[in-house]
Parts: structure tokens; sequence; C-alpha cells
């Protein structure tokens, strides 16, 4: 039995049983493969090698040499690899030290618990709207029931009234602090248990070695809970449900059917679970229902019912405004009784939840009065001696709590003008990044650019202070940096920037964080509800980009609600690689001039050229030519599998590179990899050694040691990734592998991704011809579904 997680990825919007495609065995690889990716690309058989000669006016237009390059499924879903699981390994080597991945895990830990406590709390159900009938008013009623401690009857389904969903909290400050010693994290399960659980696994044909993870999911008496339910193996990552109805069919014999309640519930979740995977926080009614008549459930509805019953998923009815019809008051009185059009929506109650949380987090910002750091006239005169939208966005900053500002990479100049005319002032003021090459290269530009963030480091340093008193300095943020820059995770989990305050916020006054399309539901939960009361939080960046590996969309989605300020920066990316990605994000792939060889076309006819030629850029032409060494160059593709995805390319890059035995679980030291703590998150690093202990590897300044258990599931060769995996980062120089046959996964976002990754020099490696131009038109990101506009919607009138 394969244990690959299936995804949506290639399924339409919020149908998560269409097709779907497994994805490799490592974690935090957060894309699906590309299917074969062999596919004989079109393309002019050209030479297709740079030389010194080269460069001049170089398109990517229709017109180009060799036709147009095709990106690949990078699907916006981020779906992950099998294997990916919420105890990541990893972390400081030091003894008696808790890793970034422990950390962040606890974190995640007690905000959920905080969470939950505060659902419980809440008397009525989740609800927006009036008035439901029919099958809709039936579900609202069989959550009633599970509320009340009933187990739903058809005599329950009576149609019901929901009340509007309550106002915006007023601002109050719900501390979610951070354990200051170790929090006990799951024991690990008893012996006794994985063997009985081993035993019921051999006895259905599912592979043994599921035996810890099953354990650890079930709890004790898990082989119990196995027997009586075999679909309960639904729940360990990877399994599919034709392997779950073997399983059961081996054990329960004649008992088995399609028609079993138990398969209902565990494929209504799985199904779920699979759509979070694609970046939805909820799935509508109907697609959830087909998608189980996909599966052969005979009847989706009492599947769905009864997964609301057992409470393994919440349903929720939001408020549709119709078109050209004003929104209705109280005062409107005898119009509100009239039945207006919902939306029922059934979702996972920890994306529920963190959905919820952030509404309310984002709210009390938005209503918070910020405090009066500065006057209003030391305010002003900071505004003044900027320009353009740098002063827009400091004079927004000076008077609200919750500011979105966007642009490109010429625009993270704005934020650090920010910064450091907000520490002018004597604010604490802090950026986090999404990963660690972001946290340095703004490091470096909040050096440049000079001011109070880095005098403050520098004289610090030089008067002999100790590292942890200096402001952002290496023990307060990250390794080696001396500004107060930190990444999110790092923020988070207490490893990087100001700390917690004695209530359990952040101990700050100003939070920037870019790369805010990056954010998920349940780490911007965390964030929000992490900032203390009148504190201003400051959410940039590209909207144009890749959308966050895990559910939700909430950059996207607080820009469409329009609840806060928003400025956006009139910076345009300079120079021919500025100019082509600019044009992209508007949907044109116009044909620029590289008078220095900024872009190169390398036409390919099929994957065995496409591996050579991208090997031969990195080794070869873009050393001699640009001038920019290997370990400085970049290779992004598709996807891992396939021909010419991530696994293919790396073993062609190290045997060039760094050729050895791979005797540690396929590496050697001196090896480019890409570790990945928790899902979603990519941390590029090289091997230093192995022992008993397990890989240690150094990831931009920080030894981790990866035990040898956690090797394969957690860390990768890094010469080539995935666009997701390269989000967030840049390189001097970047070669882009365009396979052939990826071309119906192509997209808007996934192109704008990759080739805004290079600074100086960008190698298109391609293979097909109009299917560029044609994505970079007509295909945008895949739409998500998500509750959160819904949420923020009371917010609308007060903003």
């Amino acid at each position: 039995m394969s244990t690959e997680p299936e995804t949506t990825e290639n399924a339409e919007p919020g149908t998560p049983g269409a097709e779907v495609t497994p994805a490799d065995g490592a974690a935090g690889a957060e894309e699906t493969d590309a299917g074969q990716v062999s596919g004989t690309g079109g393309g002019e058989a050209g030479a297709g090698e740079m030389t010194e000669a080269e460069g001049g006016d170089v398109g990517v237009g229709a017109d180009t040499e060799g036709g147009d390059a095709v990106a690949g499924p990078d699907a916006e879903g981020g779906d992950r690899d099998a294997g990916q699981v919420s105890e990541a390994e990893g972390g400081d080597a030091g003894v008696g030290q808790v890793s970034e991945a422990e950390a962040e895990l606890r974190a995640q830990q007690v905000e959920r618990e905080r969470i939950e406590q505060r659902k419980a709390e809440k008397k009525a159900p989740i609800e927006s709207g009036t008035k439901l009938s029919g099958k809709a008013a039936d579900l609202l009623a069989a959550v009633r029931a599970v509320e009340s401690g009933e187990k739903p009857t058809a005599t329950v389904f009576e149609e019901t009234r929901s009340a509007p969903r309550r106002p915006a909290p007023e601002p109050e400050r719900r501390p979610q602090p951070v354990a200051p010693e170790p929090v006990a994290t799951s024991a690990a399960p008893a012996p006794e248990t994985v063997r009985a659980v081993r035993q019921a696994l051999g006895e259905g044909g599912a592979p043994e070695a599921l035996a810890p993870q099953v354990a650890a999911a079930l709890g004790e008496g898990a082989d119990v809970q196995l027997r009586a339910d075999p679909w309960q193996l639904l729940r360990i990552a990877g399994v599919r449900p034709e392997q779950a109805d073997g399983f059961a069919r081996a054990l329960l014999g004649a008992e088995c059917g399609p028609d079993d309640e138990r398969r209902g519930r565990a494929l209504t979740g799985w199904l779920l679970e699979q759509a979070a995977l694609a970046g939805h926080t909820a799935l509508e009614m109907p697609a959830l229902l087909a998608a189980l008549a996909q599966r052969g459930v005979p009847d989706p509805e009492g599947a769905v019912q009864g997964a609301i019953a057992e409470g393994e998923a919440l349903v929720f009815q939001d408020a549709l405004e119709e078109a050209g019809t004003p929104a209705r008051s109280d005062e409107d009185g005898a119009e509100e009784d009239e039945e207006r059009p919902v939306r029922v929506l059934v979702g996972l109650e920890r994306y529920a939840l963190a959905e919820e949380s952030l509404a309310d987090g984002l709210a009390r910002l938005v209503n918070s009065v910020p405090k009066q750091d500065g006057s209003a006239a030391d305010w002003e005169r900071a505004a003044a001696a900027a320009r353009g939208s740098t002063a827009e966005l400091i004079r927004a900053v000076a008077g609200q709590g919750l500011v979105l500002h966007t642009g490109g990479e010429a625009s993270l100049a704005e934020p650090a003008a920010l910064l450091n005319a907000a520490r002018s002032l004597g604010l604490r003021a802090w950026a986090a990044t999404h990963g660690p090459i972001g946290r340095d290269r703004f490091a470096a530009l909040l050096r440049s650019a000079g001011g109070p963030a880095g005098e403050a480091a520098d004289a610090s340093l030089q008067s002999g202070a100790a590292a942890g008193d200096v402001p952002g300095g290496p023990a307060a943020g990250a390794p080696g940096i001396d500004v107060p820059v930190a990444t999110v995770s790092g923020l988070l989990a207490g490893l990087e920037g100001p700390g917690r305050d004695a209530d359990g916020a952040l101990d700050l006054d100003l939070l920037v964080v870019l790369d805010a399309p990056q954010l998920d539901v349940e780490t911007a939960a965390l964030l929000t509800e992490s900032m203390p009361d009148g504190a201003r939080l400051v959410l940039a960046g590209d909207p144009a980009v890749l959308w966050s590996v895990g559910p939700g969309r909430v950059f996207a989605d607080l820009l469409a609600a329009r609840i806060c300020p928003q400025v956006a920066s009139r910076r345009p990316d300079p120079g021919p690689l500025g100019e082509l990605v600019s044009g992209i994000g508007v949907g044109e792939l116009n044909k620029v001039e590289a008078p220095g060889k900024e872009l190169v076309i390398v036409p390919v006819r099929d994957a065995g050229e496409a591996v050579h030629r991208a090997v031969q850029l990195v080794v070869d032409s873009v050393p001699r030519a640009i001038g920019v060494p290997a370990e400085e160059t970049q290779v992004i593709t598709p996807g891992h599998g396939g021909a010419v995805g991530t696994r293919v390319l790396n073993a062609a890059l190290k045997e060039r590179l760094n050729p050895g035995p791979g005797r540690f679980g396929g590496f050697d030291p001196g090896d480019r990899i890409v570790h990945s703590p928790v899902p979603g998150r990519a941390v590029p690093g090289r091997v230093v050694t192995a022992d008993a202990d397990g890989l240690h590897l150094s990831c931009e300044g920080e030894t981790v040691v990866v035990p040898k258990e956690r090797v394969e599931q957690s860390v990768r060769h890094g010469w080539a990734l995935t666009a997701h995996q390269a989000v967030g980062s840049r390189w001097p120089a970047v070669v882009v592998v365009l396979p052939g046959d990826a071309a119906q996964a192509l997209s808007r976002p996934w192109v704008y991704t990759a080739f805004g990754r290079a600074d100086r020099h960008l190698s298109v490696v391609h293979g097909v011809e109009q299917a560029l131009p044609r994505a970079v038109a007509e295909v945008p990101a895949k739409p998500r579904t998500t509750r959160l506009p819904v949420l923020l919607a009371p917010q609308v009138s007060g903003a």
C-alpha cells in the first residue's frame, strides 16, 4: 500500500473528488508532481547554448526563438508531499535547546487551545444570514443538536431561523502567551500499543510501518478503534480511500459496504483535508456532496450529517448579497423577514476556528486607536521627509492599527523607510519575512538605508554590549542579524524577535510583515492575536505571487474587503527583468531588450535536452558569461516528479557539482539542500556531516540536526526547487526549466513567481510554443473557498 497523499490539484475549484495526483514523499515540498513531465516540448532546434556574444534584444513574446516557455503545475493550493506531519524535527543542535520547529508547534498548540476555549464559550453557532430552508436548515439543525448533546434524527430537521452574526468585538486584548518553559509534547505511543496496531494492520493487509503513525493519531486502544472502524486509517497522511476500503474489506468481510456510515464520515473528513491541501478553508455543500458521490457514497447528505453529528466537521451559512440589492439594516423591518440567499459551507474545525479568530483579531486592530508613540507633528515631519507612496505609508501607519502595502521587489524600500522612521520616534518596530533569505536581504536593505535601526545596533555592538542587549541583535533576532528583522516562524516561536511581554503579547509597537501573501489562516491568526493593544500591524507584499501553501488567501481577502487603508507602491522594479515581470503581473508577456544578457531563452525539444541545458547553464554558461557562480544560481522547475522535476535535476546537478556516494541517506557533505522543519516551510542550507545523531545541516547560519528517521521526509537536495519553495527568496541568477507537457498547469502567478526570483540574470529553458503567453494572459490564480470575507463584512461599514 502506497502512503502518498492525494491532492485536489487538478480538480475544479471546490471539487476535491476530481482527478488527483500523488505527491512526492518529502515534507515541506509544497507542490504536486507534474504528472509525467517528460513530454516532447516544442521550440526550434536552435543551439540554445549561451555564449559570451549572446545578449542583445531578447524577447519572450510569441516571436522569440524556439517558441514560448511553459510553466508547470505549481499549485496555488500548495499541495504538500507525503510525510508532512505536525511533529517536525530539526532545530538547534545544542543540548537542552528547543528547536525552531518544536517551538513553533508549541506556539501553535497554545494558540489553538486558546481559540478552542473561546469557541466553547460561544452560546450560539457560527451564523450569518437570516433564514434557511430545505437541506441547509436540516444541516444547521444537526449542528445545533450536536451542540445540545443530542444525536440528530429525522425529527430534528425542521426549518430554523438563524440570528445574524454577532457584531465585531470591542477592542480588547486576549493574551496568547507562549510558555517560557518547555511544553510537554505528545508522548510517543507505548510500545505495546504500536505492537497491537501493527498486528491489526497486518490482518488488514496494510503496511505495518504505519503502526507508529496510527498509534499516535488514535491514541490508547488504537488497535480496538481501528478494528471497530477501519476507515480511521484515512486519518493517516497519505492513505487514499481505495486503500482504506481494501483494509476495511479485509477486516470486516461481508459487513463492509459502500453505504457504511463509518465510511461516509471518514470520506467527508478526508475530502475536507484534501480541500485544505488545495488552499480551501471550507467547501460549498454542493461541491462536497458531488465529491462524495464520486467516491461511491450512496447517501452523501447522510454522510455529511453524520460527520457533523460526530463533531468531525462544522457547517456554516453565509448570507449572500444579491447584485444591486442594498444591504439591509435592522431598521428595515419587514424586509428582514424575507428569505435571503445563503451559501452553505462545510469545513474542518481547526480552520474554522482560525478564520474566526483571525477576523476577531483584525477587527480589534482596525477598531483600536494606536498608541500615541510620537506626536502627530513628529509623524508628519517623518512623512514630509519621505516622498510619494513612502510618505503615504508613513501617514497611514501614524493613525491606523492595520495597514496594507502592495508592491514588487523595489517597493521594499518603503517598509524599510517606515521602520527607520518609526524607530527614530522611539517605537519598538520590527519586520518579519517569510524565510531566512528574505530576512537577510531586508536586513541588508535596512543597513544600507541607514537610520536609527542600523545605527542603534552598530553603536551597541561597538560599545561592547552583549548581543542580547542590542535592539535587533543576534540574540533577539536571527543569527548574525544586527537589525530588527526576523522570520515569521521564528517570531512566533520566540526564537527571533523582541520576545513577549508580561501579558504574552509581542513586545513591540509596530510590526511590518513582508511576504504577506504567504500567510495562511492559522499563521495569520497567531500573528494578529499576538499583537498588543495599541500596536500597529502592516501587511506588505506582492499580490501577484503564488498564494500561501496552507489554506486561505488572507492577503487577497483583506485587499478585497477594504476594511483598512491600502497603500500601493509606485516604485517599478528596474531593468529588463523588472519590465518583464511587471508586464506578466498585468497579463502581458512583453518583448524586452536585454543588452546586458539579463534574459536568455534556451529552446529545447525534449526532456533529456531540457535537463542537459539546465545543468550546462548552471555549471558553465552562467558563470562564464554572466559571472554568477553555480552556488549563487537557483534552478526552478514545475514539480518534483517526472523527467524534468526537481529529483532528476538535483541528481544531475549533484553529479556535476558535488559527486559522491550519498552514504548519508543519499546526501554527502557539501550538498546543497532545502530543509522543511514543518509543513509549508523550506529553509535552504548545506550538509555539513552526519553521525549517530542524524544529518547535520547549516541553514542560513543556523546549525540544524535532523534525526536519521526524519531525513527522507524533511530534507531534499536544493539545487533545483519548485516555485512555492522559492517564493520569498531571490538569487543573483535563476534558471527556470519549463518542460513541454506542463502547459495545462501553467498560470500567471506561477510564471510571475518563478521569473521574479532573479536579481541579475534569468535563463528560461523552454519546450512549448504558445502556452506561456496564453497562460499569462488568460489563466489567473485558482479560486480558493474561504469564509474570511464574510467574517470581515461587518467591519466594512465602520472602516
